[in-house]
């Protein structure tokens, strides 16, 4: 049906003109809301005492810096074609194979989801537990607040994203989660300050962890998020400006909520959790509660992203009607999934995408077009699969050297290498 000559797939056609209303400031309130929740959070927890302050900063800073990086890049090219992320992929491996990406994709981004309203919920329990005395932890109790979020995130499917985008996100949702990042940030750097910090600043680390396997951690965020840049930043006015606020909303957001999880984790009690260390805070009931109602835009922008690949597999359907049947399924999945202990199976999912993009830049980075003639394109195919198996042995028998990296470096110069010299845009129709 995709391929009829007389359905036209939205979702692998360039956007048109009258679409691309995103400027600066759209792109950076975009990635930085994005960028900003408590998975980030407690991931940056996970650095001390593994690493050194020091080394831990370090890894925060460069990580952030070269993973918005790569978003960034993957904004430009895909507001300079027009193309979403699915359309990037039969560009790079043919009509045929991309399928394989684009639905591995649809199952990632269905995961995260689903992730996220279990973190929605958890917060919500936690809150009503330390604030109300309510215990939401029982069927019930979770039932409610599953549905609760669930009913939010499909009612803002129903509206439109672009409007999501410039009007909520810009000019409501950002200016309140600035604002409670740095009320956490001073009421956690005064705790800092009254113990002793400069123990904090020349504190080493327990030698677990290596400076460039911290930063494989940091730049797991970002690398998560290159299967959903497309989808929005091809609704941008130009190139350069989808690639300098991709880069520095989501580097800031980054870097902020990295460093955060670094220093609550250290002033904390003992056994404390990161939700719990937040809400003893002054402040930190309003503070977690601004934070934990910015992650509905991160669950928002799976679905969206997901539906977009969905309707590029079957067009039949809008992006808004699969973006309605997607929260749906999502919110029954976290009912019924035992989400956390598929983290690691989330998590693998994620690292296909590592190399996958390696190619996608290699092939698109340096060019403003791309070809999707073929069903197969079989070097570009073989560079991706090849990656996979790359990042895999040194996550397993290398790990000190970081995964990420290496392996977008070797497929980019694969991809890079082998690109076509002339490439033009076949539009789907």
């Amino acid at each position: 049906m995709a391929n009829s000559p007389n359905f036209h797939n939205d979702a692998l056609a360039p956007i048109p003109d009258a679409d691309r209303v995103f400027g600066w400031s759209a792109h950076a309130a975009l990635w930085f809301s994005l960028g900003v929740g408590l998975l980030v959070m407690q991931i940056g927890a996970y650095l001390v005492p593994a690493v050194g302050t020091q080394q831990a900063l370090l890894a925060i800073v460069l990580g952030s810096v070269l993973g918005a990086g790569l978003l960034a890049w993957v904004a430009r090219i895909a507001c300079d074609s027009g193309l979403s992320s699915a359309g990037l992929m039969h560009a790079t491996f043919g009509s045929g194979f991309a399928r394989l990406p684009v639905l591995l994709n649809i199952v990632q981004l269905v995961g995260w989801t689903t992730f996220e309203l279990v973190i929605m919920r958890d917060g919500t329990a936690a809150i009503a537990q330390h604030r109300l005395g309510w215990n939401l932890s029982g069927t019930q109790g979770v039932l409610l607040t599953t549905l609760l979020w669930g009913a939010v995130l499909t009612a803002l499917m129903a509206g439109s994203m672009l409007t999501l985008v410039r009007k909520f996100i810009g000019r409501l949702g950002l200016p309140l989660v600035v604002l409670s990042l740095l009320w956490l940030s001073w009421q956690f750097a005064q705790k800092l300050l009254a113990g002793d910090a400069s123990a904090f600043w020349h504190r080493p680390g327990d030698g677990s962890m290596g400076l460039l396997s911290a930063m494989d951690l940091v730049i797991a965020m970002p690398v998560s998020w290159l299967p959903l840049v497309a989808d929005y930043a091809r609704h941008g006015r130009n190139g350069k400006s989808a690639m300098s606020g991709t880069w520095l909303g989501y580097a800031l957001a980054n870097i902020w909520c990295y460093g955060l999880g670094v220093v609550v984790v250290t002033v904390a009690e003992p056994g404390t959790d990161l939700v719990t260390a937040l809400l003893i805070a002054q402040g930190g009931l309003l503070a977690l509660g601004l934070i934990l109602f910015d992650e509905i835009d991160n669950a928002y922008g799976d679905v969206y992203s997901g539906a977009v690949s969905a309707q590029s597999l079957h067009p039949t359907l809008s992006i808004r009607r699969w973006g309605l049947l997607l929260a749906v399924a999502c919110t029954g999945l976290a009912l019924v999934l035992p989400i956390h202990s598929l983290e690691p199976f989330l998590l693998l999912l994620s690292s296909v995408f590592v190399p996958l993009f390696g190619v996608i830049l290699g092939r698109l980075g340096s060019h403003a077009t791309a070809s999707v003639q073929r069903l197969v394109e079989p070097v570009a195919a073989g560079l991706w699969l090849a990656g996979i198996g790359i990042y895999h042995l040194l996550a397993t028998y290398a790990p000190q050297f970081g995964a990420a990296l290496p392996t977008l470096a070797v497929v980019f110069m694969g991809a890079w290498l082998s690109r076509p010299l002339r490439i033009t845009y076949a539009l789907q129709k």
